[in-house]
């Protein structure tokens, strides 16, 4: 066989100048952009075109039946039998059903007394309610304190349970399934969860427990989150504008015309016979509320979002808290797909109308393509089309169709409508972390059970002196570098230099901000910013 050399493999023109480096890499660009580059480009193109059009119109469909709904929608206290709950002068307080409180806890010294007092301060018959705290503290110091703090409220004739475990398997899932085990919850009817720095109203069990007391079709009546912190600064305000869009939306439109959504983990009341009739807690992933909501919905029962009732609680105030958050919310939904997309196609006890909406429309779209999307196209794609003039994106792909989807994304939250632009960049660069934590939970790999607890400042009041406090724990150089942003920042920096000079695309303005956006979150200070109102 004749030996092979690098002049049998190399063209001759790789080595007309050896030491110009910027033009060999000019001439292998120019020998595989048209066979090879400029075909995988288009074929992204399509995909993303594509998938843009699918959140295109799951975007429009809900803002019309949002729209219906705030017109013409019947409340729920008219689609369900809403009767509130009464005295029985000869049963007495017996007449009440049963409701077990949890609140499951990590490490929350800072919260402890919030939600440990809100719980307590739950307006219901004494006798009719148990508050169950679920400490899987493993800070000696904190777990003292929690204890102390279930016996003073004991001491009070609160009738409160201060649970602990000797591992943290399962995590959250395993505190939960753990909790319902113990003797004093068969007697329970209901169980009502919050996580450690939500603190419900008083009347919160009036509002909620009617609904599922009156109509036995109800496994879960889930409340809106209200945040003590959303002002602080500019993440927070993002973040809000976010998830006030899932819950005013996302979640009104799933109970209203599916009566299904996904559980958000707390703030939420279960029907314990629900929860034991679709198998429990599961800690096969990271949302273990939403794998509890899908098998429960597969066996028949129904859900209620009322936003009329809400819970106040904090958002992550830090970029380091609200990155795990996310990977977490990212990763998860993908891996149960993964998991579940047979078993709910299979079932056989649910309409297919309801099947198509939770594969296709709950998990498919908003829970994949919309993070996936979000990165390649907007991030990867798009910039790329300035190195690769051959390949156009059409202006509907490239402008309409995502100004279109940012504002009806914005409709949750009208005060913050002059932070669009902020919010849309800030989407864009936390989708390069949802896109990751996306595969990673399609694939099953890496950090796919990844579990670290949101960091938690405390009560609003006592946000400013908590962020000074923790100012030196955020100015650690792990914490505030961040080189994922950074490489994604020098790519569409780099591409936006090579529009000016060679490009004819016009997207320079676009990428130079873009590429702003991802140095600024590189060196961690989005979360310094603090916006007017």
């Amino acid at each position: 066989m004749e030996r092979l050399t690098t002049t049998n493999i190399l063209p001759n023109t790789f080595y007309g100048r050896r030491d110009d480096i910027t033009e060999q890499f000019g001439i292998m660009w120019r020998q595989i952009k048209a066979p090879l580059i400029v075909p995988i480009l288009k074929i992204l193109v399509f995909l993303c075109l594509v998938m843009s059009i699918m959140l295109f119109i799951e975007r429009v469909y809900m803002f019309l039946v949002i729209t219906f709904l705030k017109f013409f929608g019947k409340k729920p206290e008219k689609r369900y039998k809403w009767e509130p709950l009464k005295d029985d002068v000869e049963l007495g307080n017996s007449s009440y059903p049963m409701v077990l409180v949890q609140i499951p806890m990590y490490n929350e010294k800072e919260v402890y007394q919030l939600s440990i007092g809100a719980a307590c301060g739950l307006s219901w018959p004494s006798d009719r309610i148990i508050v169950q705290v679920l400490d899987d503290s493993t800070d000696p110091i904190t777990k003292n304190l929690v204890e102390m703090e279930c016996q003073r409220w004991g001491s009070k004739g609160i009738n409160i349970k201060y649970e602990v475990r000797d591992n943290r398997n399962g995590y959250k899932a395993g505190a939960l399934k753990e909790g319902l085990k113990h003797s004093y919850v068969k007697q329970c009817d209901f169980v009502a969860i919050f996580d450690a720095d939500f603190q419900p109203e008083p009347d919160f069990l009036w509002h909620t427990i009617p609904f599922l007391v009156h109509n036995p079709q109800l496994s879960l009546v889930q409340a809106r989150w209200k945040y003590v912190n959303a002002d602080e600064c500019l993440l927070t305000r993002l973040q809000e504008m976010s998830l006030d869009y899932h819950f005013s939306v996302e979640q009104e439109v799933g109970s209203s015309t599916h009566a299904f959504f996904g559980f958000n983990g707390t703030a939420g009341v279960w029907r314990i016979a629900a929860i034991e009739e679709a198998g429990g807690w599961k800690d096969r992933t990271t949302v273990e509320d939403m794998d509890l909501a899908v098998r429960a919905s597969l066996k028949g029962w129904k859900f209620l979002f009322l936003g009329s009732v809400k819970v106040k609680n904090e958002l992550p105030s830090t970029l380091k808290a609200y990155r795990y958050q996310q990977h977490r919310w990212s990763c998860g939904p993908a891996n149960l797909f993964r998991k579940m997309c047979m078993e709910i196609a299979r079932n056989k006890k649910v309409s297919l109308w309801k099947k198509v909406h939770v594969i296709y429309s709950f998990f498919f779209v908003r829970k994949v393509v919309a993070h996936i999307v979000t990165f390649v196209f907007y991030i990867v794609v798009l910039p790329a089309t300035v190195l690769v003039p051959e390949v156009v994106v059409p202006k509907w792909g490239a402008v309409y169709i995502p100004a279109i989807i940012t504002i009806l994304n914005a409709v949750g939250t009208p005060r913050s409508f002059h932070l669009l632009v902020f919010w849309i960049l800030f989407e864009n660069v936390m989708s390069l972390h949802r896109a990751k934590a996306t595969f990673i939970g399609l694939l099953e790999a890496g950090r796919v059970n990844e579990w670290i607890v949101t960091e938690k400042l405390g009560d609003a009041f006592k946000l400013k002196s908590a962020t000074k406090a923790f100012k030196k724990h955020r100015m650690r150089l792990g914490d505030r570098i961040h080189l994922l942003e950074f490489a994604a920042g020098a790519y569409l920096f780099f591409c936006g230099c090579y529009d000016i000079a060679f490009g004819n695309n016009h997207y320079f303005l676009y990428l130079f901000i873009q590429a702003f956006a991802f140095l600024i979150v590189g060196f961690g200070y989005v979360g310094t910013f603090v916006p007017n109102s």
